[in-house]
């Protein structure tokens, strides 16, 4: 790239360029028709904000707590897998970049650096870790009880994989993670997915979800996961509000309105038009998370209002690894920063908790449909 990307989709437009194909297509594909994957960045263009005037917004202030942790934004970054495909430092990277921006890293359990190289490359970074529940319950705890000892504050179990959602690319492209590269979380063959495996002709992640990862999770299973740690458990990828209010009767601290990227199902509703009813039916007993979509500060801003403690952010962290690794993520973060501030001023903030309903609305156009 030949100037200074700008705005996010200026990072994407280089990673594409200069990322294989398959690796390209993996990151940024969503599932069958990839309809939700297009709504999830065009649905914050439904609400609008309605700016506050005449007030001192000389200073402002972004930090927030997330599950008791102090950050310096309500910018995260989301888990997304294998990250060394778009950098060779890949998750070291990534981690090294959150502590600079004062914020949070969720690590994926599909990594390829494990738990124990992130949380050593950045001693002093906060890290929360990403968790499928595995057939292998021995292994899930022992996932777990790594994340613990290495310090990270949390975990986030991925609720909406029971299966692989079908993403065509995948599957065209015969996607195998490349040979040089591991889940470094996992010793066996069986749970280390790679071209070495010879999944043939459909995608090898899909194959890998089938054999490893258990499709008859249920509620009790959180039950299961609050009794192994001590460690904050958020469930990701709740999209109604039973399912929220559930999530609440087992004790969860924290809930991620996620359509897993768009990649798990098609045709569900973009997650910032279901993020208020959730903060609503939970009503202040777990902290609410968003991700999906967010690129700019203004979608940022609108998740705020409609009751979203902080967003995770997960492609245009990818996209600013294949940009310029550590650097890349931090220019990312520093955008988003300087995004979201500008916003907040301009709508008459001058905190994050200053930030409510009042300031966004569903446009008409829009609101006449639903």
């Amino acid at each position: 790239m030949t100037e200074k990307p700008v705005c996010l989709n200026d990072f994407e437009e280089h990673a594409k360029r200069i990322l294989p194909k398959a690796v390209y297509d993996y990151y940024r594909s969503g599932a069958d028709e990839q309809q939700t994957l297009a709504d999830n960045v065009a649905a914050f263009s439904r609400w609008r904000l309605y700016p506050r005037v005449l007030r001192d917004v000389s200073q402002i202030d972004l930090s927030v707590s997330v599950l008791g942790q102090r950050i310096s934004m309500p910018v995260c970054v989301a888990a997304t897998a294998m990250q060394r495909m778009a950098h060779p430092d890949g998750e070291t990277a990534t981690v090294r970049a959150c502590r600079s921006a004062g914020t949070g890293m969720m690590l994926s359990s599909w990594a390829t650096s494990s738990i124990e190289e992130v949380a050593e490359s950045a001693p002093n970074s906060l890290r929360w870790l990403q968790l499928y529940i595995y057939k292998d319950r021995e292994l899930t705890k022992s996932l777990v009880l790594r994340a613990e000892r290495a310090g990270y504050k949390g975990i986030f179990v991925t609720v909406d994989t029971p299966y692989l959602g079908k993403r065509q690319n995948d599957v065209r492209n015969r996607f195998m993670l490349p040979s040089h590269l591991r889940m470094a979380n996992f010793e066996s063959p069986d749970l280390s997915f790679s071209s070495k495996n010879g999944y043939g002709e459909d995608s090898g992640l899909a194959v890998y979800v089938a054999k490893a990862i258990d499709p008859t999770l249920k509620w009790e299973d959180i039950a299961w996961l609050k009794k192994l740690t001590k460690l904050p458990v958020v469930v990701k990828g709740i999209l109604r509000a039973d399912d929220a209010q559930e999530a609440v009767k087992y004790g969860v601290d924290g809930i991620l309105v996620s359509n897993h990227g768009a990649r798990q199902l098609d045709c569900v509703p973009a997650t910032i038009d279901v993020l208020q009813e959730i903060v609503e039916a939970v009503e202040g007993r777990a902290e609410v998370f968003l991700d999906g979509g967010v690129r700019k500060g203004t979608d940022i801003m609108k998740a705020l209002a409609l009751g979203a403690k902080a967003v995770f952010v997960g492609r245009p962290v990818l996209w600013g690894l294949a940009y310029q690794g550590e650097n890349g993520v931090n220019e990312v973060l520093e955008l988003l920063r300087q995004e979201l501030s500008l916003a907040v001023a301009l709508t008459g903030c001058r905190t994050v908790n200053e930030i409510d309903k009042s300031i966004v609305r569903k446009f008409p156009s829009f609101a006449s449909r639903i």
